[in-house]
């Protein structure tokens, strides 16, 4: 489709998770950059929200007009409750409230395909989604049959370049080249504001300089060893370092401290939700972590970040957009601690 107004209504659906949601952004940019009248709105799920704040409009930064939450992992758990359903009608009537030129999918999921399917559109609209699946990744092919731009993607293809893939098919604009036209995420001057914001807001104050330990991930396979973790934290400790050890629910905490306890003087924060893990981030003097969506916000918020793949193609998430961004492992290739030291070291240092 060939966009012919200059102010077309734009829908984007990427409901989850954490990373994948991240990996979406750019297209926001790419948007903008040739459409800068253009209505941009976002639906996706309630808890990562805060991941698409910073991207609102406001006085002298235009992003995202409109953050459409969907409530669907909380709904399931309570389908019979008169509440969910007043919800799902709420976000229904928040979702129709615009008359949508084009609809942009880049899940290939159901559910994703079927948000769409229940949103206002123009006479004309342009519904673009997967056409296929990529390795590794989820897809569910009767999601198809609720666009009616069926976009093919290579098989092996980076979560970002997915996303600009069927973004730039939508709009019949030739497709973006990753070098040429490198990713943005998130504003300059919001990243720059996280520097000025201490992370010290517990119970543990953090001692800088510190280093961020993403160890857990939804996947066991996907985790570095914990005797690697080990060895590597009390290498970095006794260079000064004080070693972070977050956790996202009890069994994960239940590792960081196991973990914690074997290294000089690291810790275990209290839990922290995503939008305090922005300014916890930023000021770390480093970020290690496996193929989980926090270590990906370092990588996108261009912190130094070691990403580490122990069960899980590098070439669909690795951070390629940043020298202070450095990719170790593959599929069933864990890195050696050396590997991840001499990484840690040679960014400590930029």
């Amino acid at each position: 489709m060939s966009i012919q107004k200059s102010s077309p209504k734009i829908l984007l659906v990427k409901l989850s998770s954490l990373g994948d949601v991240l990996h979406n952004l750019p297209i926001v940019w790419d948007l903008r950059a040739r459409l800068p009248e253009a209505q941009i709105d976002w639906v996706v799920e309630e808890a990562y929200v805060d991941l698409l704040k910073p991207l609102l409009s406001r006085e002298g930064f235009q992003g995202i007009n409109r953050i459409i939450p969907f409530g669907l992992r909380r709904w399931k758990r309570n389908f019979f409750s008169l509440r969910t359903w007043r919800e799902f009608f709420a976000f229904k009537k928040e979702l129709q409230a615009v008359s949508y030129d084009v609809l942009i999918e880049t899940q290939g999921l159901l559910k994703s395909a079927v948000v769409c399917s229940l949103a206002k559109k123009s006479s004309d609209a342009v519904v673009a989604g997967l056409a296929n699946a990529t390795e590794f990744s989820g897809y569910e092919p009767l999601a198809r049959t609720f666009y009616n731009q069926c976009v093919q993607v290579p098989k092996q293809c980076h979560a970002v370049d997915r996303s600009r893939w069927v973004m730039s098919s939508a709009l019949d604009w030739p497709l973006l080249n990753r070098q040429a036209d490198q990713p943005h995420f998130y504003p300059d001057s919001f990243i720059a504001s996280l520097g000025s914001i201490e992370a010290v807001k517990q119970r543990q104050v953090f001692q800088r300089p510190y280093i961020l330990c993403f160890h857990s991930t939804a996947r066991e396979a996907k985790r570095w060893s914990n005797a690697d973790w080990v060895s590597l934290g009390n290498i970095l400790a006794d260079k000064g370092y004080q070693m972070v050890f977050p956790w996202g629910n009890e069994s994960e905490k239940k590792v960081s401290a196991h973990l914690a306890s074997q290294i000089h003087r690291a810790i275990v924060p209290d839990a922290f939700l995503i939008w305090g893990a922005f300014p916890i981030i930023a000021n770390a003097a480093l970020t290690i972590g496996v193929d989980t969506g926090l270590t990906h916000l370092a990588a996108v918020l261009g912190r130094p970040t070691v990403e580490i793949y122990c069960d899980s193609p590098r070439w669909k998430t690795e951070g390629y957009w940043s020298n202070r961004i450095m990719n170790l492992g593959d599929m069933q290739a864990p890195p050696s601690v050396n590997e991840v030291l001499l990484a840690s070291i040679a960014l400590l240092k930029i």
